[in-house]
């Protein structure tokens, strides 16, 4: 610290000591910064979590059916009318209707204040929602792709999940960041990145990839509750898929797999958009006699280890599909557990089945290749029955 503040300004020509920088004072000198008070009726509301302790999966047969995206935005809406400290913003959420039209017309219904465009600077809105969600609000911000993510790196990974650790249990920061993860269909290896093999690896968050609509509008909803960081993936080739979403309001729990399939052949665990392609495996292989159960985690933190572990001593057999590359991946932390918690219910070693290990490729047919598709998920079941 500066004492001798008239020879500190003699030396580095800065002016008479009542000129002196704010840098160089000593700071029992400096004035004491105005303290805001952040005042609004929503603030003072409590935030309750769902109970899930008698919860049951939501209806999968009506003849309702709306998109992916639509299920995204039902359940956006039903969560900012329910609470007016829910708000989202990203890049074209607002004016455009949205990039991939997930936001379509939630502009007219909540206006400006609440459905918010932000300059092309994904460090900077995202540190900007986490000091919202900070303050008391409860911020959904879109990626437009998760690609775009990595510039927001010191923020998502570094400040948001380290928040309540750090304060030592004073303040959260509940806040959700969604967007497209994985191939997006010829976006070239710069925009194709599967973020979950990374960014898992970071305490403090929770990871929802869901695999269909009618989860991803009641994993979204808990996800805009949770006093956590959530990163909710989603998949720009699923937002147009359609299937029955049930129209009322709804929660589903984290780390609580989803048997898709039956089966005592070998076990399937996946995730995401993958989990599609291994239900189109498994029919394929019903064909010759080989009925495989289909696990769908909806999140990968928390992982539910316990209904793998479940499947796998029917089994006996597993193979876990996963979008990430394959060194340090996800798929590679669900082999360590299965090793770890099912090692002698085993008859066949765990296998794999990732993206290549390259950068994505551009060619369509090259990139289908790449991609954990249904022919290299039959090959790897046969693999491990045989």
């Amino acid at each position: 610290m500066v004492r001798d503040r008239a020879g500190a300004a003699a030396r580095l020509g800065v002016g008479p000591p009542d000129t002196i920088p704010f840098a160089l004072q000593p700071a029992e000198d400096l004035p004491m910064p105005a303290t805001i008070e952040i005042e609004h009726p929503a603030l003072l509301k409590p935030q309750p979590f769902p109970d899930f302790s008698d919860w049951s999966e939501p209806e999968r047969n009506g003849s309702r059916e709306i998109t992916f995206r639509e299920a995204l935005r039902e359940a956006m809406a039903n969560a900012m009318r329910e609470d007016e400290r829910v708000f989202l913003l990203g890049e074209e959420v607002a004016q455009y209707n949205g990039a991939y039209k997930v936001s379509q017309g939630m502009l007219d219904e909540f206006g400006p204040k609440r459905i918010i465009d932000t300059p092309i600077s994904e460090n900077g809105f995202a540190g900007m929602a986490i000091a919202a969600a900070m303050s008391g609000l409860r911020p959904i911000v879109e990626f437009m792709s998760w690609s775009f993510s990595l510039v927001a790196a010191d923020q998502i990974l570094n400040n948001a999940p380290k928040m309540l650790y750090m304060s030592g249990g004073q303040w959260g920061c509940p806040i959700v960041f969604r967007g497209n993860d994985g191939a997006g269909g010829q976006l070239g290896s710069t925009h194709s990145w599967c973020v979950e093999g990374l960014y898992s690896n970071v305490p403090g968050v929770k990871i929802v990839i869901p695999s269909n609509g009618l989860d991803a509008k009641g994993l979204l909803r808990t996800s805009i509750a949770d006093p956590d960081p959530v990163f909710f993936l989603e998949s720009e080739r699923m937002l147009g898929d359609t299937m029955h979403v049930p129209e009322e309001d709804y929660f589903i729990p984290f780390g609580k797999a989803r048997v898709a399939r039956e089966g005592d052949a070998c076990t399937i665990v996946s995730f995401g958009r993958p989990v599609n392609f291994c239900l189109e495996a498994a029919e394929t292989l019903a064909k010759d006699g080989v009925e495989v159960e289909v696990l769908d985690m909806r999140t990968i933190r928390p992982l539910d280890i316990d209904a793998i572990v479940n499947s796998v001593k029917k089994t006996n057999r597993v193979v876990i599909v996963d979008q990430c590359w394959p060194f340090a991946s996800v798929a590679s932390e669900v082999v360590t557990q299965i090793v770890e918690n099912a090692f002698d219910w085993l008859d066949h070693q765990p296998v794999r089945v990732n993206t290549a290990d390259v950068p994505t490729p551009y060619a369509k047919n090259l990139e289908a290749e790449y991609l954990p598709n249904a022919n290299r998920i039959v090959e790897a079941v046969k693999g491990v029955v045989a």
